[in-house]
């Protein structure tokens, strides 16, 4: 085995930190023969400061972002949606497109619709009232309306929680919320007049009717949060009518219930397509398809809960009879003619004539030629 002697100088420069006046100095190891193969190594340096030369710009929390986010949480409502059918489900995608938060609860198990719009599905109502909703938006049909008022535990919600309701009748459910709701809750009854045929391409334009029923209009919160409620349907282009809900049950007899009614009887009817649509009977068809798509619940309920439907229904009614009357007055008329000729026309205007004379004379016919 062969060895090599190398010799190595080690040299240790330091300064106190003890004593900032010393001045630095070297201590200088005596040469050592080490008995193994020559290795070079680096001379040692001193250590230097770190310096920062630049920052990545992606920083894990975004300033704007951040001011993004708390602007969407202050703005945000917590709207619980009980009865998540069909028309709940279409209020739903738009109070998603707002960044509202959802609870949703129905009888009918909806949990893979409400993952999909990010939305949390109550099977228990207490539960979900547990969650201090700011908005309970009543969407059930209107013959379940009060059974399901009466199953809501009112003690479990916040005491200024507000009430909607979306019935396509406004007297009926406003009775049903002052039977029912504690004095502090705030009550909104809404119509949005389409659903989700009518309203499915745009909600631009087209009418939603709104009355304040019960507001503390001195705190100012609740009617901020009224007003938040309220710019969903404005912000998504709906023309906004506020009205009393007597008013609007007058108006929807005279139009909403005669629409479902003659979509129903043409339907009944069964008016179909043909080669030859024109526009007019284009319009019918489109008719029967809106509101054949409504259950007959629905249009039970605009017969029953609003009392001018009746009166709409026997104006309809009275219509009827009298173009049928209109028509066969007409074809009597003409049937008459035609068995009688004229003669019976010429003895009805000489029995006029001799009415009309002074000494009431008969008055001799005319002789044929």
């Amino acid at each position: 085995m062969i060895f090599s002697s190398v010799t190595t100088t080690a040299t240790a420069t330091f300064t106190s930190t003890t004593n900032p006046s010393l001045l630095p100095h070297s201590i200088y190891l005596p040469s050592i023969s080490l008995p193994f193969k020559s290795t070079s190594k680096p001379p040692l340096r001193p250590f230097s400061r770190l310096r920062i030369r630049s920052i990545d710009a992606a920083q894990p929390f975004d300033y704007e972002s951040q001011l993004q986010s708390q602007y969407i949480q202050s703005t945000s409502l917590k709207i619980a949606i009980i009865g998540f059918g069909n028309f709940g489900q279409f209020l739903a995608k738009a109070f998603v497109r707002h960044n509202h938060t959802l609870l949703l609860y129905s009888r009918t198990d909806y949990s893979h619709i409400a993952r999909q719009l990010n939305a949390h599905f109550y099977t228990d109502i207490h539960d979900l009232c547990e969650e201090h909703p700011d908005v309970v938006l009543i969407s059930t049909s209107i013959l379940s309306t009060e059974s399901v008022l009466k199953s809501i535990p009112f003690q479990r919600l916040k005491r200024s929680t507000l009430f909607v309701d979306v019935l396509s009748v406004k007297e009926f459910p406003r009775n049903l919320f002052f039977k029912y709701l504690p004095q502090e809750f705030d009550i909104l009854c809404t119509h949005p007049m389409f659903g989700p045929e009518s309203g499915k391409e745009s909600w631009v334009g087209l009418p939603f009717v709104y009355d304040k029923v019960r507001l503390e209009n001195d705190d100012e919160e609740r009617v901020t949060r009224v007003g938040r409620f309220l710019d969903i349907f404005a912000k998504e282009g709906c023309r906004m009518v506020e009205m009393s809900c007597a008013e609007h049950d007058i108006y929807a007899a005279g139009s909403q219930f005669v629409t479902h009614t003659m979509g129903r009887v043409l339907e009944r009817f069964g008016v179909e397509s043909s080669p030859i649509n024109t526009k007019g009977y284009e319009t019918l068809l489109d008719l029967v398809e809106n509101t054949k798509e409504d259950s007959f619940e629905l249009y039970y309920g605009l017969f029953m809960y609003n009392k001018n439907s009746l009166e709409q229904l026997e104006r309809l009614d009275m219509a009827f009879e009298a173009i049928k009357k209109d028509l066969f007055g007409r074809l009597h008329q003409v049937y008459r003619k035609q068995l009688f000729g004229n003669s019976e026309e010429e003895k009805r205007t000489l029995r006029t004539v001799q009415k009309l004379l002074p000494n009431a004379a008969p008055v001799e016919p005319p002789k044929e030629s």
